[in-house]
């Protein structure tokens, strides 16, 4: 080894140590990623808004099916529970097929949320010429409560779901799943990032072969169960996998947007009953109205699951999200950050509740606290 070489050698050893000293020091390593995560300003002054919002849910999941009316094809497809973001595309997908037994082309989609907008959608790349009828339009529809975290969650119970209802479920996630991907970017408002899931009861289990995320589990990408190192949150244990943030009020606008340019006629209307659609001019026809379909098709097994949103000044600095330990989440959207934590069912008041708020906020805060992680792990 020449002098020069063995210069270079003893200079990059020190480098090394003096590397080793300030790692020794620093409050977290720089070499792990978690280690870079903003703190959210969780605080009771820095809260924006508080919404409610009615998740149209089915202990046996949603449905898409097909049934004659009079002399029309209905088209059924709603009670997506939690995921009518997530799983809109792909459950679109599903019912576009079934159109296939009708020779018309003019249509009619029945609600204008997310459900209703991506099935428009499809049905205009298809070849079709949908009118959308509803009752409220975007901003004003129950897709813009939602939070927008793509993962297909309070979709069904588990024990109720049929191989037939799996086998929709698993073809309608992995749909939309890829869906979202080919529309990431500022103009839809889906971003990728990190969620993490903690837990103060252990770590992250995969679902069991009989279940039906067993399917889904595998689509997120570099997905893995924090050491005590790499976590930096009080809760004990994190699993960190990535997956999208669909932003609603940016996401639906740009969507209706589309529809409109693609030439849908976009009617505000009302249906009392059934007869009411039996009158409309379209002979294909496309029911999308979520928890609306309890009243207007005798759907009694659909009920509301009510979820209270709280949200704080923005921080674009905050490029994660949270969900748990229990029931809480917390997602940075541009309009805010998203804080929530409740799930409760057979609940129609719409109206915010303040004890709701401060647990809420409480809860949140504790989880959000980051720590440093255990060196000796």
């Amino acid at each position: 080894m020449g002098p020069f070489s063995r210069r270079s050698l003893l200079a990059g050893a020190v480098a090394g140590l003096s590397g080793c000293a300030a790692r020794r020091v620093a409050l977290i390593p720089p070499s792990v990623p978690e280690a870079r995560l903003a703190p959210v300003q969780v605080a009771s002054e820095r809260v924006i808004r508080t919404v409610v919002g009615l998740r149209p849910f089915r202990p046996s999941g949603f449905v898409v099916r097909a049934e004659k009316l009079d002399d029309k094809l209905l088209i059924h497809n709603y009670g997506h529970g939690g995921a009518g973001i997530t799983l809109s595309w792909g459950t679109a997908q599903l019912a576009v097929e079934l159109a296939q037994a009708s020779e018309a082309r003019q249509c009619a989609v029945i609600g204008c949320g997310v459900v209703g907008l991506a099935t428009a959608r499809l049905l205009q790349l298809r070849g079709y010429r949908p009118a959308i009828y509803a009752r409220d339009l975007p901003p004003a529809t129950t897709s813009n409560i939602a939070g927008g975290l793509w993962s297909p969650v309070t979709v069904f119970d588990e024990e109720r779901t049929t191989p037939e209802f799996r086998s929709q479920f698993t073809a309608a996630a992995r749909f939309a799943f890829r869906r979202y991907q080919s529309m990431a970017g500022a103009q839809y408002g889906v971003r990728w990032m990190p969620v993490y899931s903690l837990s103060n009861s252990g770590p992250h289990q995969p679902p069991g072969p009989e279940s039906p995320y067993s399917a889904i589990e595998p689509l997120y990408p570099d997905a893995r169960q924090l050491t005590a190192r790499e976590n930096p949150f009080p809760a004990p244990f994190a699993h960190r996998r990535y997956s999208m943030l669909i932003e609603p009020s940016i996401y639906l606008n740009a969507l209706l947007r589309d529809v409109e340019l693609a030439g849908a006629r976009i009617m505000v209307r009302d249906f009392a009953s059934v007869r009411d659609l039996a009158a409309l001019p379209e002979a294909l026809v496309f029911n999308c109205t979520g928890l609306g379909s309890r009243a207007l098709f005798g759907d009694r097994e659909l009920t509301p699951i009510r979820g209270q949103l709280t949200f704080l000044l923005p921080q674009p600095e905050v490029n994660y999200m949270t969900i748990g330990p229990g029931d809480i989440y917390m997602f940075p959207r541009q309009d805010g950050i998203l804080l929530g934590g409740t799930h409760e069912r057979d609940n129609w008041n719409t109206e915010p509740d303040a004890a709701t708020m401060e647990r809420v906020l409480r809860e949140n805060a504790a989880a959000l606290t980051l720590r440093r992680p255990d060196r000796t792990a």
